[in-house]
């Protein structure tokens, strides 16, 4: 008898596979107008047939990595994306039927992992203002969770934790015997992070991606950390080869390029600046917290209409997302340099009439 495993049979999955060639990518989180292409040219100059040919090799990039954040090769599992890590310490460290507890909304694939391993998310809601009860989180945690993930900060409210939370968080999950997982994707763009806690304890792991301000979302690269005896779990569970030898050229050249993350972390958040003023004093209600994001309230038209008018009229793709606490329907927006904001808010404003 032919078999299927019911969790993938049951499992929900939208795969899209439209192009978004020739469009302003202001979806998916990602750097809009992406690395200059001098240092592009600079950096694929040094690909050579043998490069090309090889299987790619971790090491020589893992201890750079180690030596640019302050870690040992031992604490650092590099991974196809960080959403490959986040579902192998999933697959790691909750059981069958165990329960994963994080907030909701947040980053989408949680769930699908969960759904993808027979796990069940348990999700503290956030209230009609957007606001998290860090103490009805922490209540949550108890001896029936396996994992904890913690996106910080998170997507897409924005919203962050402080030191004073993590200890307590990490605590609670200590007394509870709970693996905690501290998702950094978005580190960058508020730099307070909880790299320490993954080092310095058992059961406690931490995910970075190279998606994001490096933008390199296209090369997939991504890491997890943590103490080595945690690490090594997840990376019995990669495959051979896992990440991208273009990946790595391009993380490393951007570690090695004096002050070029920190300019690019700047042209980003002050085109967030540029763009959340320019909306409010047109009259929009914005909410922006931190990360590459904000929602944006439309003043006219249903966000459903803008979104695909925006996409068809104005080569421009943004998301929307339904009953967003008391804003309702929003426009969700991936934020970008001052050009490319300025290109938006002249198309919101003449779609949204």
């Amino acid at each position: 008898m032919y078999y299927i495993n019911d969790n993938v049979k049951e499992l929900y999955r939208i795969f899209d596979q439209n192009s978004r060639d020739g469009y302003i990518r202001m979806d998916l989180n990602e750097n809009p107008v992406g690395l200059s292409q001098d240092f592009i040219n600079e950096v694929l100059s040094k690909v050579t047939p043998e490069f090309v040919a090889k299987y790619p090799e971790q090491l020589e990039f893992t201890k750079k990595l180690a030596e640019f954040i302050g870690a040992e090769v031992e604490n650092i599992c590099l991974v196809n994306g960080s959403a490959e890590g986040i579902r192998h310490v999933i697959e790691a460290y909750s059981r069958p039927n165990g329960k994963v507890l994080s907030v909701s909304p947040s980053y989408a694939m949680y769930d699908v992992y969960c759904e993808m391993y027979g796990r069940k998310s348990v999700h503290v809601l956030y209230d009609e203002n957007l606001e998290m009860d860090i103490d009805g989180f922490i209540d949550a945690i108890n001896d029936d969770i396996d994992l904890v993930i913690v996106l910080n900060p998170n997507n897409p409210v924005g919203d962050v934790y402080s030191y004073d939370d993590m200890d307590r968080i990490v605590e609670a999950c200590k007394n509870h015997e709970c693996t905690l997982l501290i998702d950094e994707a978005y580190f960058y763009f508020y730099p307070n992070s909880f790299i320490r806690y993954a080092l310095e304890n058992d059961h406690v792991l931490l995910t970075r991606t190279f998606s994001k301000v490096f933008s390199l979302a296209g090369a997939r690269l991504g890491y997890v950390v943590g103490r080595p005896e945690s690490v090594a779990y997840v990376q019995k569970l990669c495959t051979p080869h896992n990440v991208n030898a273009f990946g790595m050229l391009f993380a490393e050249a951007i570690m090695e390029k004096e002050g070029m993350i920190d300019e690019l972390v700047e042209k980003q958040l002050m085109g967030k600046k540029h763009l959340i003023n320019i909306l409010r004093q047109k009259g929009y209600t914005v909410s922006a917290q931190e990360g590459n994001f904000i929602f944006i309230k439309p003043k006219h038209l249903d966000a459903s209409v803008i979104v695909q008018r925006m996409k068809d009229e104005k080569k421009i793709l943004i998301k929307v997302y339904k009953d967003v606490a008391n804003l309702g329907d929003c426009l969700r927006v991936s934020i970008g340099e001052s050009g490319v904001m300025d290109i938006f808010i002249e198309a919101l404003e003449e779609i949204d009439q």
